[in-house]
């Protein structure tokens, strides 16, 4: 069960950038197009954790968000929604690319590996038809990824369960938060670019690339229901058991823990923390696991001399 939290953990902590891995043409993108406004009618409440930074004239909001969910959940409500409505301007982990062709371009450049080398000529024939049989399990076709980093394989291997099962990123607290920030004219920024993202899973080691590919395939059958014991410590606000689930798990993959949440997680406190020189108020919608543990954004902004304080509501 690590291995699996170690999967889920290391696609979920950088979900904002899987949104955009998904090869364009294959089910992973089709799955992943937007659904109707009607099918997120709240059913059940959510009061997922919100956290506060504050001086005399500077107030950040600290939201964690699950990047995919299903219909239903009400959490865009009570301190949440007043927080958002009361800020200037929306942070976000990465801005979502509008330009499918702008998206394709740097999958191009980052994605394909460099030498020409395939999926096959990386891997035993033992383990490349047990991730053939995976992708074809999926509805993808092995053959369209060949040329592909194994990276990108495992990502889009990640994800597309969840979405055969309902889940949607259509439907993440990132797209819904962007909408509501474009219709009430807020400036939307974001710590990362794509390219840096992409570049987080890129410039892993070989070995490393094909040990998180090999996972994914032997735990395909459980990314489902581990999302779904992620969602429910989400709607409850419980990031205790979210550390435990998505961060303290990684301490197996040491190289994926440090790159992928503690050193993004220091680097974003750096920014919050000159940020707070200046006046306003902003929201800040980040992966839950970074707001989480004893490395989270809260910590770092801690050893930097803020106070966070958790928001009742």
């Amino acid at each position: 069960m690590k291995s699996l939290f170690k999967t889920l953990a290391a696609t979920c902590a950088i979900i904002p950038f899987a949104q955009c891995a998904l090869l364009p043409g294959t089910g992973a993108a089709r799955a992943a197009e937007p659904v109707a406004a009607e099918a997120a009618a709240p059913t059940v409440d959510a009061d997922p954790a919100l956290w506060v930074v504050k001086d005399d004239d500077t107030t950040i909001y600290l939201f964690g968000t699950v990047h995919f969910l299903k219909p239903g959940l009400g959490w865009f409500d009570e301190a949440v929604k007043s927080a958002f409505d009361g800020s200037d301007e929306l942070m976000l982990e990465m801005l979502m690319p509008e330009d499918p062709a702008a998206v394709k371009a740097v999958t191009d450049k980052m994605a394909i590996d460099p030498a020409g080398r395939t999926m096959a000529s990386r891997m035993s024939k033992e383990a490349h038809d047990a991730y053939a049989a995976s992708m074809v399990s999926v509805g993808l076709p092995p053959e369209a990824f060949e040329k592909y980093e194994p990276w990108f394989v495992a990502v889009n291997l990640s994800v597309l369960p969840l979405l055969i099962k309902g889940y949607n990123p259509q439907l993440g607290p990132e797209m819904v938060l962007t909408g509501a920030a474009k219709a009430g004219g807020k400036p939307i920024g974001a710590f990362e670019t794509i390219e840096e993202q992409y570049g987080f899973f890129d410039n892993l080691s070989d070995a490393s690339q094909l040990a998180y590919l090999d996972t994914v395939v032997r735990d395909m059958d459980k990314v489902v229901p581990t999302l779904d014991t992620l969602v429910a410590q989400w709607v409850k606000g419980d990031p205790a058991a979210l550390a435990v689930t998505m961060n303290e798990s990684m301490t197996e993959t040491p190289e994926l823990a440090k790159i992928l949440l503690y050193d993004r997680n220091a680097r974003w406190a750096d920014t919050l923390k000159t940020r707070m020189d200046k006046p306003g108020t902003v929201f800040v919608a980040v992966g839950a696991g970074h707001l989480a543990g004893d490395k989270s954004v809260q910590a770092y902004l801690t050893e930097r001399g803020l106070t966070v304080q958790r928001v009742d509501y």
